[in-house]
């Protein structure tokens, strides 16, 4: 993939389940947009340690951010509410 390209992405979420917005080991990108059909928490991580910087509580998105994410330091979406959801990004590759 080149660099400039968007990359996105829409997925069903299962209740307590994440959407990890992660690169492959070769790519970088800067994430503007978080969008969810319902209530989230957004976390920044490394896979062991999870720090929660927001929340969402029903329908809505974080829009216009500049989130940098890496194969080793990424954003995770959590499907908060007792059902499945759709969660989905969009952003550019930048590596």
């Amino acid at each position: 993939m080149a660099i400039g390209q968007v990359k996105s992405q829409i997925s069903q979420v299962a209740s307590n389940y994440y959407l990890d917005i992660r690169p492959p080991a070769n790519e970088e990108w800067v994430i503007h947009n978080i969008y969810y059909s319902g209530a989230v928490e957004i976390y920044f991580t490394d896979g062991t340690n999870y720090i929660k910087f927001d929340t969402g509580g029903g329908p809505g998105g974080h829009v216009n951010f500049n989130f940098h994410v890496t194969y080793n330091f990424w954003i995770a979406v959590k499907n908060i509410t007792d059902c499945d959801i759709l969660i989905g990004f969009d952003g550019i590759q930048t590596k």
